[in-house]
């Protein structure tokens, strides 16, 4: 089972952190590997956007967090945990002002 934590539409606040948790549970053996899309493209953590992070638990529920700092209006969009186990998981997401 492959989820994303939180609503399928997520807001955040410009110049916010993203943070995206993906979850997957009952699965025999944690995934050999965890691809995170934005818009359908492999994410690049080494773009020149900068400040992307993930992290990964490995455990019976395992765990990848896509940390994105300074959000801005460029990173809105579809996001999508894709392990290599399992079907993927999506969320849209949107960022507004904060005002």
């Amino acid at each position: 089972h492959v989820r994303i934590q939180g609503q399928e539409t997520l807001y955040v606040v410009k110049n916010s952190m993203i943070n995206l948790t993906c979850l997957i549970s009952h699965s025999p053996e944690p995934p050999a590997y965890i691809f995170w899309y934005f818009n359908d493209q492999v994410m690049a953590y080494d773009s020149p956007r900068g400040g992307i992070t993930v992290v990964t638990e490995a455990g019976q529920v395992t765990q990848s967090h896509l940390v994105i700092t300074n959000a801005r209006q460029s990173d809105e969009g579809n996001y999508t945990c894709k392990p290599s186990i399992f079907r993927s998981a999506s969320v849209r997401l949107f960022v507004i002002d904060g005002d």
